[in-house]
């Protein structure tokens, strides 16, 4: 089996240059798909991930994560997590030594203290000037919100998939969007594929979309179809609440190694493709 990437947005191709080189070395997808995030994590450039993330109205940065493992469905997560920079691996861990699938706030932060977590201040200079420049913008259309979502299909053919978020800029503390849930920002399944999103979470958790993509995919359809559904049906309920479909993107991958993405007019939306020695930049079809 040809070892395959797939990540969002074009910072997507450091996730996928991260984890390609582990994934034909035949490691296991979930190590891959969390080296790719956590290099993104580790990337201040990036202002919606991990380091230098987006900070909330009180200008704090706090991050949500989840990780999941297509052929066991083991799964695990976490969210508004405070000065801990690697909540992906922090959601792994909740997922292999508690019986849990989510620990959030304090008592996450305390669980990756006992872990060894390093408590750190997340902010860059960077990150500081543009709290402080979006708070003086009075419109949401101005906030942003790219999650970084990584699938990887290993050497055996297991699939599994990670997703890492400062979420949306000047939130409202304690808001947690669609990337640390099972099911919405996220889901793999061997036995049908993998499916993850990025963009405005309260849309993607609306729809349950990565579980969507998912069944989509077990019922025969291929990735590109699996993703369009979840797009179109974004429209569909935007119109349906009256309001504009919201910037939304979908990302999937099947067991056979097949990728489709997809998202809302508007959007813009490019993802990175790892396989072999190369990895390239693709841009997503777009649904009005």
């Amino acid at each position: 089996m040809q070892p395959i990437v797939i990540a969002t947005w074009k910072f997507g191709e450091l996730a996928a240059r991260a984890a390609l080189p582990l994934l034909t070395r035949g490691a296991a997808a979930l190590d891959a798909a969390l080296a790719g995030a956590q290099a993104v994590e580790d990337d201040p450039a990036v202002n919606s991930v991990g380091y230098g993330g987006l900070a909330n109205r009180l200008g704090v940065v706090s991050l949500d994560a989840c990780v999941m493992d297509g052929r066991t469905l083991d799964c695990g997560a976490v969210a508004g997590v405070e000065n801990i920079r690697h909540v992906a691996a922090l959601a792994r861990l909740v997922m292999e030594k508690t019986p849990h699938l989510m620990l959030v706030g304090e008592g996450a932060k305390l669980f990756a203290v006992q872990h060894g977590f390093p408590l750190e201040c997340l902010h860059t200079p960077e990150s500081v000037a543009t709290w402080q420049r979006r708070g003086l913008e009075k419109s949401t259309t101005h906030l942003t919100h790219d999650t970084v979502t990584v699938l990887a299909l290993d050497q055996t053919g297991s699939l599994a998939g990670v997703c890492t978020t400062s979420g949306l800029s000047h939130k409202m503390p304690g808001r947690v969007g669609d990337s640390p849930i099972i099911g919405a920002g996220l889901y793999v399944d061997n036995a049908a594929g993998a499916a993850g999103g990025t963009g405005v979470g309260e849309e993607i958790l609306r729809i349950a979309a990565s579980s969507v993509m998912v069944e989509s995919l077990r019922a025969g359809q291929t990735p590109q179809e699996a993703c369009e559904l979840a797009a179109r049906r974004i429209v569909e309920v935007g119109k349906r609440r009256n309001v504009k479909p919201a910037q939304i993107a979908f990302i999937a991958l099947d067991p056979r190694g097949n990728v489709g993405a997809a998202c809302t007019a508007g959007t813009d939306f490019h993802f990175a493709v790892g396989r072999g020695d190369c990895v390239e930049m693709k841009q997503a079809v777009a649904i009005a």
